[in-house]
Formats: structure tokens, sequence, C-alpha cells
């Protein structure tokens, strides 16, 4: 499983050159040391360690901040590779605690200057990290840069997922294809984001509030309304997977991602959560409502247990309309 994960996505490459970019070897101004933030909750051991191993070649920390996986295993992991620290928390805190508890964690070493933010699904490419940090240092010598991530590839797709531009009533998807170059855009996925801790100072870190879903997309739109940029770097490669499991369905050539109960609240939940707040953009929210109504009616109708769905999916709608960072109903 693990080589298959790694291995698609890093087939090309490339190297930054609208902005300009040294080689992996010329130093870099303004960047100190790294250290990785990564993610963990119930991780496959195997890909974890692929990460790990790949981390602890490119930057000088990496700690594993752990949702209370059961076991000692993850200990294990990380004592076997260099560099690397277990974070466990007592609970599961959801993603938005873990990262901050990495990015304190990031503040008490010695010249770091950067985080780099991952989740556990994810295999960052050989030359990823060089890659990010000279589009960066580029970029932000003429832009106020809030964070840079790299170009990704679910594991289970033919082609890389494009970098986007939130536009009505369609977004702008924006591909490398064999461009190398940076490319601004309007979010980026929390895994494989390189994130200056003096930004994160003026930003604020992420919203706990939020356990997981649009966490990403909540502190994209909190960073850029606060005047900074985000860029996607063609160079630098990730191996990602994207959501759960996926379900075929009579009419999705594809298949659906498909997700538990719980996890259906919290969508629900997050992105009304996001509709009230100042900062998120009028035009995504004029096309997530949309999407909001397709996904209430596709797992309600169609992907089972389509009861539970609809309650999970409901109380999320009744806590986003009402304000409220409620916990979902205990059903599953």
């Amino acid at each position: 499983m693990a080589s298959s994960h790694a291995a698609a996505p890093w087939q090309r490459r490339c190297r930054v050159t609208d902005a300009g970019a040294a080689t992996a070897a010329a130093p870099v101004s303004g960047i100190g040391d790294i250290c990785a933030v990564l993610v963990t909750h119930r991780p496959d051991l195997a890909v974890l360690d692929e990460a790990l191993a790949s981390l602890s070649a490119q930057v000088s920390h990496v700690v594993v901040v752990d949702n209370a996986s059961p076991g000692d295993a993850l200990q294990g992991s990380c004592e076997a590779h260099p560099g690397s620290s277990l974070l466990a928390l007592p609970e599961n805190l959801g993603l938005a605690e873990a990262l901050n508890a990495g990015i304190d964690h990031a503040r008490t070493l010695a010249g770091v200057t950067h985080v780099l933010l991952l989740d556990q699904d994810s295999v960052p490419a050989p030359d990823m990290v060089s890659s990010l940090v000279h589009g960066l240092a580029t970029l932000s010598a003429r832009v106020p840069v809030a964070a840079v991530g790299p170009c990704f590839r679910d594991v289970r797709e033919s082609a890389d997922a494009p970098f986007v531009r939130i536009r009505f009533p369609l977004n702008r998807k924006l591909y490398c294809e064999d461009r190398c170059e940076t490319i601004r855009c309007d979010f980026l996925i929390t895994s494989g984001c390189l994130i200056p801790l003096a930004v994160l100072a003026d930003v604020g870190g992420m919203d706990a509030s939020l356990f997981i879903d649009n966490v990403d997309l909540e502190w994209c739109f909190r960073a850029t309304a606060a005047g900074y940029e985000l860029h996607g770097i063609c160079a630098a490669r990730l191996g990602h997977r994207l959501g759960d499991a996926r379900k075929r369905i009579p009419g999705a050539s594809r298949g659906i991602v498909v997700h538990a109960p719980r996890r259906l609240f919290y969508m629900m939940r997050n992105r009304v959560l996001l509709y009230r707040r100042a900062y998120t953009p009028a035009r995504w929210i004029a096309q997530d409502v949309p999407r909001l109504i397709a996904k209430l009616l596709l797992f309600a109708l169609l992907v089972p247990p389509r009861r539970r769905n609809l309650r999970c999916m409901l109380a999320g709608l009744r806590a986003g309309i009402a304000g409220r960072a409620t916990a979902p109903p205990d059903i599953d």
C-alpha cells in the first residue's frame, strides 16, 4: 500500500521558474528551520512510516500529534526516524486543536521559523520541502504570502488536483500541467502547507471549534482577508488521499466519497458556521448553498444509513444556523 501511495504523483519533475527559484542546494534567506506537524488518529502505520522517512530527510524537526490512537505503535514509528517526536493528546480533540498543539510545540524549538502541516494520509515527494521553501522565499520578496502548498494527487485518481480560485457560479480550476510555475489560489488544503510562524502570530491559528471539516478553508479565508496571498507550487509534489471510501451510485460515473454520519454533522455545521463569518467570501457562500442541498438529499435518500445520515445532517444544520459549535449526536 505504501509504495503505491507514494509513487504516482512524482513521475513529473519541474522547477519553479516564474518566481525565479534557485536550486535546492542554494541558501534561502529569511527561512530558518522547519518543523513538520503531522496529525494522526488511528493511522495506517505503513503510510506513516513512509511519510516520516521522507520528512526526516527534509526538515529539522517532525512532531507527530496523535489524537488518542490506541496502543503504543506510534512511539516506535517516531523513534525509528531521526528528529521525530510524539505528542500524544489524551483524547481526540480534532484536527484543528491538534494542529495548534503542534504549532505551539514548534514555537518552543530553537531556530524554527516555519511549520509544515500534514495529515496521516499524505506522503511528501523527496524534494517537496525544498520546492516549497524556494517558492515561498521568492514570492515573499514581492508580496505578503500566508502559505504555499504542493501540487497533490489523490492516490485513487489518475491526474493531479487543481489549485482553485473561487468564482461564481463556477470555480476556476488551475492545473500545473506542463508549466513550471507558482499559482495564486484562494485556498490550500491543510496537508503540505508551509506557513511562517510570523504569519500564524498575525492571522491566528486554526479554529478549534470547527474540529475537523473546513479547518483549512476557514484559515485561508481569514488569511486572505488579512491581506495575505496563497500560492501553489507546481514543483512541490504530494501523494494524498482525500476523504473516506467511495461508493458507486446511479448517475455518478466515478462514485462518491462516503462519510460516516458524525462526519456529515461536521460538514453541515461548519459550512453554515462559515456562512455567518464576515471574512467568508460571498461568492463561496453563493456556490456552496447548492452543494449543501445536494449533499443533504444525496445522503438522506441514496446513501445508507439514510436515517442516521439525515439526523446528523439536520442536527449540524440546526447548530450552524444557531451559531453553536456543539458536538454531534452520539448515534454511530
